[in-house]
């Protein structure tokens, strides 16, 4: 239910995790292994650009990149440790939400030559390709089992035999990749004689069948493999495989593999062992576990249990010879860094205060300091900070404060150079290179400070607001108000609003106040237009602010924006009350609907779009999470979800959705419509056939989308000053 996926550039990225070295990279910097500088692809070769005076060199050329007489396009790269190889990633087709399959070339940088791997495959059908530490083998996965491929001989083997479109291996079902961003699902041993990987058995998961109308004469079911609310997740294990003997020794988890899930695994560095994250089905007690890959013993480490839910945390980095780990936890109130010693036995906290780790950009051990993203004392906003590793340093603000705003760094892993880009309302995306152990840019021209000099000043920029409901809650916004504004005259008011746990709206980015969705510009034409952050959004305020949404999607974050909304109409003479509307997509849609059926003296018109109607309808991960499992009652799901208020509706209704939504199937909408109907509801359908969660296929689709958006906003809440 994450529109934010598709259409926001809003992302809390966690940067804890041993990067592997593969050719689907994870974004991001492609760094040189001392840090000195960094890879490109630039104009159909590879070069590395070397720092701090960006000197540039071919490392890659389109020559070595032809073969068959045509230049292969590089989507991604990645080198060898050693640096004489490369493992292209190209031809890519997407699976779910990614383009997680396509085809493998070697580019042997030292003998000049270019070798596909996986060449008996079907074309497009490798993913996760990645070398042995020795740079001697590539593993992949195609067809749901598991290769080796020996770069000298040229021969491949098969490491699993027994995968289907329901036996994963190496891999991960829909709900997996959509709620615990896992895709990649397997490791190379640090010695590079086995590999750790996920078998999925979804063989027992219902297909949701969605149907195709369009694309022949008679119609056809696409089926989902996808587990509802209530259904039993796939069962989960991790195996080891051997690469001499393509033999797997499963790792005896404790604990029904169907009733939890293991969404993070990692080896530990120079070991023959593997540590992993087990959450139960609830997701509210979190365990870790140590496996000995030779004998397959397993040892619990350390244990956690929240009132709510608990996250799975991006990996492990490791500290003072690998016998120390950090970890990032909830347990105290707010989102902290921890050290935690290998047999659990010893742990001290690291991030000591009232405010929120956001994500971690960099551990220098040597140094003995973190770097993480966090905004202590404002939750749109996002900075770099530093503290000491051993806990007992105090929390020091390294971004400069006279750039307020979103923040972000790509620091090399010697902590020599950095990327660091900022934006935010007012300010468009720069980004300069940085010297980071002085934090100078490396040359004037090229800093932030000099870019920024060259932006026009916005004439009418938004404004940033709280606003404290009678319920007392104190809710940030922005407001982008009309140009030449008169407050002597009233407005339309239109809402943005997300309100779930996936995502915030109501940052300090580039793109605030602007509705991507409008065709025109919605200050030119006469609009107010406001977005909130309620109890829920995953905003630095603390645990309890976060979490205390749980059980409660469809209720406290639907109050918390009405009486938001309800205060600012209140208390601002310029707003038109008769005159305001909402809309939001995916969870942003099911909150403009319950916002509508619950509040409709506050809201006249709503345009809803792919919205869950229906808890009950979506996937078990997502929903069981926020909303606890529907044993022994389904209450809650009821009370949150918008059919159980739809009798209510009052006034301007648009319900869009596209037929082909795999994520938050149509039938959301046949529900909707039928109680809309029973309760003889009018109201506006807009339904795209065979369009996805995005409504982004096909020719003409967005453009129409924006149309038909902009058409019945414009006819039920009229755009100018009276």
């Amino acid at each position: 239910m994450k529109i934010t996926k598709y259409l926001m550039a809003v992302a809390v990225v966690a940067l804890l995790g041993n990067y592997q070295a593969k050719a689907q990279g994870r974004g991001g910097i492609n760094w040189t292994k001392d840090g000195s500088g960094y890879y490109q692809n630039a104009g159909g070769e590879i070069v590395m650009i070397t720092l701090p005076k960006s000197d540039r060199k071919t490392v890659i050329s389109r020559e070595l990149l032809t073969a068959n007489g045509k230049t292969i396009p590089v989507r991604s790269f990645q080198l060898s440790d050693d640096g004489t190889k490369a493992l292209i990633y190209t031809n890519t087709k997407k699976v779910w939400r990614q383009d997680s399959r396509g085809d493998y070339w070697v580019a042997d940088i030292a003998n000049n030559k270019l070798t596909q791997i996986g060449k008996d495959k079907p074309a497009s059908s490798l993913m996760f390709a990645k070398f042995s530490p020795d740079g001697s083998k590539v593993a992949y996965v195609s067809g749901h089992n598991l290769y080796v491929e020996d770069l000298a001989t040229g021969t491949s083997k098969a490491l699993t035999t027994d995968g289907t479109s329901r036996m994963i291996n190496g891999t991960f079902d829909w709900v997996y990749e959509e709620e615990f961003a896992c895709l990649d699902g397997f490791r190379w041993s640090p010695d590079g004689k086995s590999i750790a990987y996920w078998q999925i058995d979804a063989t027992k998961i219902k297909n949701f069948l969605m149907i195709n109308n369009t694309d022949s004469i008679y119609s056809f079911t696409i089926p989902v493999e996808y587990p509802k609310v209530g259904q039993d997740p796939s069962a989960c294990k991790i195996g080891i495989v051997d690469i001499a003997t393509a033999k797997t020794n499963w790792l005896a988890i404790p604990g029904d593999n169907v009733q939890h899930y293991i969404p993070r695994m990692e080896w530990i560095p120079n070991s023959n062992e593997v540590i992993l994250q087990q959450l139960n089905r609830q997701q509210n007690e979190s365990i870790l576990f140590v496996a000995d890959a030779g004998t397959g013993k397993v040892s619990q480490i350390y244990k956690e249990n929240d009132k709510a839910w608990i996250d799975a945390t991006d990996g492990w980095v490791w500290l003072n010879g690998n016998k120390e780990f950090v970890w990032q936890s909830e347990k105290d109130g707010w989102t902290h860094l921890y050290r935690i010693s290998k047999d659990g036995k010893k742990e001290a906290l690291i991030t000591k205060g009232n405010y929120d780790v956001m994500s971690v950009s960099l551990i220098d051990e040597k140094e003995n300091t973190v770097y993480f993203m966090a905004s202590p004392t404002n939750a749109t906003q996002k900075y770099l900070y530093k503290t000491k590793l051993d806990g007992k340093g105090k929390l020091e603000m390294v971004t400069p404060s006279v750039l307020p705003g979103t923040h972000s760094y790509s620091i090399s892993p010697n902590g020599l150079f950095a990327r660091h880009s900022y934006n935010s309302a007012t300010v468009s995306p720069v980004t300069e290179w940085m010297n980071f152990k002085t934090n100078n840019p490396l040359t004037m021209e090229g800093s932030v400070t000099n870019q920024l000099a060259k932006q026009q000043p916005s004439k009418n920029k938004v404004e940033f607001f709280k606003v404290t409901t009678e319920d007392g809650v104190e809710m940030d916004g922005w407001m982008k108000k009309p140009d030449n504004f008169d407050a002597t005259k009233k407005y339309p008011v239109v809402f943005y609003v997300y309100g779930e746990p996936a995502s915030p709206t109501a940052g300090d980015t580039f793109g605030a106040g602007r509705n991507f969705l409008y065709a025109g510009d919605m200050a030119k034409d006469g609009y107010i237009y406001i977005s909130m952050d309620n109890r829920g959004a995953p905003v630095p305020k603390g645990a309890n602010w976060r979490k205390s949404i749980y059980k409660n999607i469809g209720v406290i974050n639907i109050r918390d924006q009405a009486m938001a909304a309800k205060k600012l109409l209140a208390t601002n003479a310029f707003m038109d009350k008769d005159r305001v509307a909402v809309w939001g997509w995916s969870g942003g849609g099911s909150s403009t609907l319950n916002l509508m059926f619950q509040y409709p003296e506050i809201y006249k018109t709503g345009i809803a779009i792919a919205a869950v109607g229906n808890q009950l309808t979506y996937d078990n991960i997502y929903q069981e999470r926020y909303m606890g499992t529907p044993f022994p009652s389904t209450e809650a799901y009821v009370k949150g979800s918008p059919i159980t208020y739809a009798k209510n509706l009052q006034g301007n209704l648009l319900y869009i959705h596209g037929t082909g939504d795999d994520n938050v199937h149509y039938q959301n909408a046949e529900m909707l419509i039928n109680e809309l109907i029973k309760n003889k509801k009018v109201f506006q359908m807009m339904s795209y056939p065979n369009r996805t969660h995005s409504i982004s296929e096909g020719p003409g689709t967005s453009e129409h989308l924006s149309l038909t958006y902009t058409k019945f906003l414009k006819e039920n809440c009229p755009p100018g000053g009276r």
